[in-house]
């Protein structure tokens, strides 16, 4: 469990707002059975944002008080044994996304100007065993993570790499799982991915620091 620099237990963002749909449940606003308002209007009613929403209400789904159903909406079970708080099921799959963007961003940038020949084949031989994956039907997870952290190294930062590599890890959190579960297969996605991660090789071969 996360800890305050101060001391306590920080409470992410989707277990305050899990929280308070729970309490909705609780106390009777929605019966079981009963369908939750859309995502638009239940986040605007609890005043936060929507992709908040959208984690506390998949952490609700693994805890069993809801079940979303695809095309139809999103209903109260039937309430099982009354728990405590929202647990922590990893971290927020928004924030992580955006740690990454602002991290690997900084990283590549790095790498760009360090560029070396055996840097550059690993960083190609993750690539292609990306490729090789997809074709086969495979979610190329592992040689995407060596693709990031590959980088990461080459900008000569080992701090760097590892903190590019934990927040890669994230994404195995209950609630990033499940999340990708539902909006996640091999292709399309995975081919949209191989075409951006061929453009940062191109970027780092030609050393430009701004494409990369």
């Amino acid at each position: 469990m996360a800890q305050h620099p101060y001391g306590g237990e920080v409470r992410r963002q989707y277990q305050v707002v899990a929280d308070r749909v729970r309490v909705l449940i609780r106390d009777g606003a929605y019966l079981a059975g009963a369908r939750l308002p859309g995502e638009r209007e239940l986040a605007q009613q609890l005043g936060v944002s929507r992709p908040s929403l959208r984690e506390a209400l998949i952490a609700l789904e693994i805890e069993g008080r809801i079940e979303i159903r695809g095309g139809s909406g999103v209903y109260v079970c039937a309430a099982p044994e009354e728990l405590g708080a929202t647990p922590t099921l990893g971290e927020s799959p928004a924030e992580l996304m955006h740690a990454r963007v602002v991290v690997e961003s900084a990283v590549a940038t790095l790498a760009a100007a360090r560029v070396d020949k055996a840097s550059l084949d690993r960083v190609r031989d993750a690539l292609e065993a990306m490729r090789a994956d997809v074709a086969a039907g495979r979610k190329p997870v592992e040689a995407d993570r060596r693709f990031h952290v590959s980088i990461a190294e080459m900008s000569g930062n080992l701090v760097l790499a590892g903190v590019v590599g934990t927040l890669f890890d994230g994404r195995h959190g209950a609630i990033s799982t499940r999340m990708s579960g539902r909006i996640e297969s091999v292709t399309p996605p995975w081919r949209d991915a191989l075409d951006e991660h061929e453009a940062i090789l191109r970027a780092l071969e030609s050393r430009d620091p701004q494409a990369a």
